[in-house]
């Protein structure tokens, strides 16, 4: 008991409103604002549907179960991360299990399954870590794969011998660290936040159990957190420190003393998130929204994602620089999460902006055209490569984490909150909500947003009912036209849900105009020296194979400024999903021809080098033309 009220008083000087280890009594579980629906009852086409049932096809299903079994068989590991690849797999095969129903995926998740909890040991145990080798390197991380793995199983089966399962497997290590054993921050890397994200199936199992010592053991990791030696997450957050300055510059980049560690670090934050619903408590919520707001301000970038060589380093202000290891998918995927479980809390619209521009141009330009595979890191200049295979097997973390970023789509597309449905997602969507009434609504949309921002929407109902429908009305579409049954509706706010309370009818129909103008913008904010385009949520990008030019030639806007460039959608041209004529007047030398505009071709970001080798360099800013003699 003496470790542990010393862990106690540290917390509560460090951090004082931090309630100690002991309180779990007298929860008051915060309910989300906004709610998933089935996701049999999505039905996503066009694009993005058929990018989505090729990840399914060609990645999930194709991948070989067994083979992310074998390292849990042979306990030889001590210091890689192989016992990862089952459980992301697992995560993202659920998933498409929920949205497909198919019943031969549903084979392979029971088979997964069998041949995971065949290696448990007498003691709990499930991972590949050697007996003297436990808690060292990522062998906590392994287990908290393995647990959220069985926790979808258990969610769609409702099967108590997996439960028991998880409860043993996390018994076993509450026997291992805790108050008078090791302490969780020390073990592990990156500060122990790889280690302590076991935090979310911590939760997630007391959820499903009630069972009190795995609660307790979730306020002792965020405690520990709060320590001398701990990341300091939920402080550093509150003070605002930004996530690439709060420890100093490592001697060792992959060891424990660094502190910024991208996705190890929005691990942590989402199983805070988790309880936070549990628990209700402001401050988990507040350092959340925290720092999120500060990863948007100083990391993000234009493409959606962020960090170099896997860690913050405050990449908002340096996206113009050719830079190490950009956007490594697995920050990707980790980064669409964290936004998503924030905008479930919160309802705030402005996070499925950011969800949606890391869709289009960040997870869709990381996958090959074939779904098959995932980049590891994606550059915003150059050409895209898988990266190289991890830990003896045909895979790394990108490739085993990319498919649960696509199969992500479906969950945010369509929702709802007490009020009724929130379309958040346009295209070639079908979905089918059951109100609170018991009445049934399909909502039908034909678009092929984002190609372009016209989106009819009709609604079938087996009776009229009154309720709020709610549509994402984007923040970039600053002139938005929207009619109901061909009756205009006024006072349309960017950035905002439109807020659409009738009695609704079978048949209805909701017409949508989003403003789909190119925006310009420059960076750095200083010196104006690059320019980047954007269409609606697209990020517009040069590819050599478009016509064959050199990529980084400087380029000057043409045409009126006020107004933006004259933008031309050209008919679909495979391998390009978007290609756009521009003009520009490029170069820096021709004095005869100088000021005379030409038409630049562009792609959208997700199409740009998806050749996947040398013949398909892009880049996404473009250089301008320094010309002291205007003004």
């Amino acid at each position: 008991m003496k470790h542990l009220v010393i862990v106690s008083l540290i917390s509560l000087i460090l951090f004082p409103q931090c309630k100690t280890y002991t309180e779990t009594n007298n929860l008051a579980p915060a309910p989300l604002l906004v709610n998933t629906i089935n996701l049999n009852n999505i039905k996503i086409g066009g694009y993005l549907g058929k990018k989505i049932d090729l990840c399914i096809k060609n990645s999930i299903i194709a991948r070989n179960e067994q083979d992310l079994i074998e390292p849990f068989r042979n306990r030889t590991e001590k210091k890689m991360w192989q016992s990862e690849f089952w459980g992301k797999w697992f995560l993202a095969a659920a998933k498409a299990y929920e949205y497909t129903h198919d019943e031969k995926l549903k084979a392979k998740l029971d088979l997964a399954v069998e041949g995971l909890l065949e290696t448990q040991s007498k003691d709990g145990y499930i991972g590949n870590y050697a007996d003297d080798a436990h808690l060292k390197n990522w062998d906590i991380w392994g287990r908290k794969y393995s647990m959220l793995g069985l926790l979808s199983y258990y969610d769609i089966t409702n099967d108590n011998k997996v439960l028991n399962a998880v409860k043993r497997l996390a018994d076993h290590l509450l026997s291992e660290v805790g108050p008078e054993k090791v302490d969780i921050i020390q073990t592990g890397n990156y500060r122990g936040m790889a280690s302590s994200s076991i935090l979310e199936p911590i939760v997630l199992l007391y959820n499903r159990t009630k069972e009190e010592r795995y609660l307790k053991f979730a306020r002792y990791i965020v405690e520990q957190w709060e320590t001398a030696n701990g990341p300091q997450l939920i402080s550093n957050a509150l003070k605002s420190i930004p996530v690439a300055e709060r420890f100093s510059h490592p001697e060792h980049w992959w060891s424990w003393e660094n502190g910024q560690k991208a996705y190890e670090m929005m691990s942590c934050y989402d199983g805070l998130l988790e309880l936070y619903k549990i628990t209700a408590d402001q401050q988990y919520l507040e350092a959340v929204k925290k720092v999120v707001q500060n990863i948007l301000d100083t990391e993000i970038t234009i493409i959606g994602s962020g960090a170099s060589v896997e860690c913050w380093y405050g990449g908002k202000d340096h996206q113009t620089e050719p830079t190490k290891h950009m956007h490594e998918t697995c920050v990707t995927q980790t980064w669409m999460k964290l936004l998503f479980k924030l905008y479930q809390i919160t309802g705030d619209p402005s996070l499925i902006d950011c969800l949606e521009t890391t869709v289009f141009n960040a997870m869709l330009g990381a996958m090959t055209p074939d779904g098959s595979s995932f980049a590891k890191y994606s550059p915003l200049v150059g050409i895209r490569r898988i990266g190289e295979m991890q830990c003896g097997m045909d895979l790394n973390c990108c490739i085993a984490n990319g498919p649960r970023g696509i199969m992500l789509f479906p969950e945010f597309t369509v929702m709802k909150d007490n009020e009724g449905p929130l379309i958040n997602l346009y295209g070639d969507i079908t979905s089918q909500i059951t109100l609170p009434s018991a009445n049934v609504v399909k909502i039908e949309q034909i678009s092929d947003y984002p190609r372009s921002g016209h989106i009819l929407i009709t609604l079938s109902l087996v009776k009229e009912e009154k309720f709020m429908l709610k549509l994402r009305i984007p923040k970039w579409s600053q002139n938005s036209i929207i009619a109901i049954n061909d009756e205009k509706v006024n006072e349309v706010q960017a950035g905002q849900y439109l807020r659409l309370q009738r009695r609704w009818r079978n048949g209805d129909r909701i017409e949508l105009k989003l403003d789909m103008k190119i925006r310009n913008r420059t960076e750095p904010k200083d010196h104006h020296k690059h320019l980047v385009l954007m269409r609606g949520p697209i990020v517009l990008t040069r590819d050599q194979r478009l016509d064959n030019i050199d990529v980084d030639e400087v380029i000057t806007p043409a045409g009126n400024k006020n107004s933006g460039p004259d933008c031309h959608l050209l008919p679909q041209s495979p391998p390009f999903w978007m290609v756009f004529k521009i003009p520009y007047i490029t170069g820096d030398y021709h004095e005869g021809h100088y000021g005379k505009a030409k038409d630049i071709f562009f792609c959208d970001f997700a199409s740009a080098g998806n050749s996947w080798d040398i013949h398909s360099r892009y880049r996404v800013w473009f250089p301008l033309l320094l010309d002291p003699a205007q003004k």
